[in-house]
């Protein structure tokens, strides 16, 4: 007898083919929103991590 995925697994699949085929998805605008979201995400979170690493620092150097 051959695995059959749960019904879940294959509705979900379907539902994802779908939503590709309604969206008319194409591969470009993913790619490139991709290529410039992650870069700015990426800045975004270094500067949000070293303001912080440099309030705990100073925070830690006034309490000496």
């Amino acid at each position: 007898m051959e695995y059959q995925p749960p019904v879940s697994d294959r509705l979900v699949r379907r539902l994802q083919w779908i939503w590709v085929a309604r969206l008319d998805d194409v591969i470009q605008a993913s790619v490139g929103i991709s290529i410039v979201a992650i870069p700015i995400f990426l800045v975004f979170m270094g500067v949000i991590f070293y303001v912080f690493w440099g309030v705990a620092l100073n925070g830690r150097k006034r309490e000496d």
